[in-house]
């Protein structure tokens, strides 16, 4: 299961919690422009944007978990598991995989309005990877400079784009039912509440926060996605870099997973933040840190020769960073 999530103070952020049970060697991925993308069923492209993301360590593919190109758009696909309906070849669309969608996007729409316009062409085959990497049942959450940010899911009567007030994406049910749970917490807030409890009580303020009473904590898809819109919709820090990085990865630590605390199987296999990714989508800045290295490391698109025709890889730094001052 996953989280993702954007933040807008003088730049917009954008980025997501990676949870699951085991890792793919996740690396960072460069894109440059010329880099061909070869697709299953539509014409190849061999000129595009430059795109910075977060992808499986696996073949000379992309395969992008959530990535952000040069012009600020910015892509994550979470687990959608029984939800997702992946369809057959259609005539007269774009038949693309789900695993070729962030590509698809990246490389072709600047905003959120050019992937409204891809998106009312696209059909997503049901085509894997390979045969030992079978598609995994996604949704996706798109984000751009604005701060505006949309939900596209494959649904059985077809592929759903809802607008997203909230800035928030986790797992199921569907987005519609998500966003209709947060009217169960329309009372809380990060103030104090009076003692509206009723007759003559006289009801104690016993501690901060209490406001919050009600607000779930466990690690459910449902509960994660009103505690993080909650925690985002509250969240304050001054507007430089480092003070939104920084609140940026408290949002999201506000729902990792730690290890043991998500069973999966036998022997010892847990669910837990295997990652959290951190873009600044003006500025090209792909932050990250890792379940077993607390310290952010940054990778800067700009940086890099974009006009290459190679994917330029940097492994996920896993070794916990420790500063000794004495």
């Amino acid at each position: 299961m996953c989280t993702a999530s954007n933040y807008i103070t003088e730049n917009h952020y954008f980025g997501r919690n990676f949870d699951y049970e085991i890792s793919y060697n996740e690396r960072v991925t460069v894109t440059p422009r010329n880099y061909e993308f070869k697709f299953r069923k539509i014409d190849d492209i061999k000129s595009h944007y430059a795109i910075i993301g977060i992808a499986a360590g696996i073949d000379s593919y992309p395969l992008y978990y959530d990535a952000c190109n040069e012009k600020g758009l910015a892509i994550a696909g979470l687990n959608f598991a029984g939800n997702a309906v992946y369809r057959e070849f259609e005539d007269g669309m774009v038949n693309i995989t789900p695993f070729e969608l962030i590509p698809y996007l990246l490389g072709k729409a600047a905003d959120l309005a050019e992937a409204r316009e891809l998106l009312d062409e696209i059909n997503l085959v049901n085509i894997n990877f390979a045969d030992e990497l079978p598609l995994s049942p996604l949704h996706w959450m798109i984000s751009d400079n604005s701060g505006e940010s949309i939900i596209v899911e494959p649904m059985e009567e077809g592929l759903k784009v809802y607008d997203n007030p909230v800035g928030v994406l986790t797992n199921n049910p569907p987005f519609d039912k998500q966003l209709f749970y947060l009217n169960n917490y329309r009372n809380l807030s990060n103030k104090n509440p009076e003692n509206t409890f009723g007759g003559d009580i006289d009801l104690d303020e016993y501690s901060r926060g209490m406001g919050g009473l009600g607000l779930p904590g466990d690690l459910s898809s449902a509960s994660r996605f009103a505690k993080v819109a909650f925690t985002r919709a509250n969240s304050y820090s001054a507007g430089d870099e480092q003070s939104s990085v920084s609140q940026f990865f408290h949002i999201l630590g506000s729902v990792e997973q730690q290890n043991g605390c998500t069973f999966i199987s036998d022997p010892d296999l847990y669910e837990y933040t295997i990652y959290t990714s951190c873009y600044n989508t003006q500025k090209g800045l792909l932050y990250y840190r890792t379940y077993s290295n607390s310290q952010i490391t940054c990778v800067d698109l700009n940086r890099e020769d974009l006009d290459s025709e190679d994917l330029i890889n940097y492994l996920l730094i896993n070794e916990e960073q420790i500063n000794f001052v004495n």
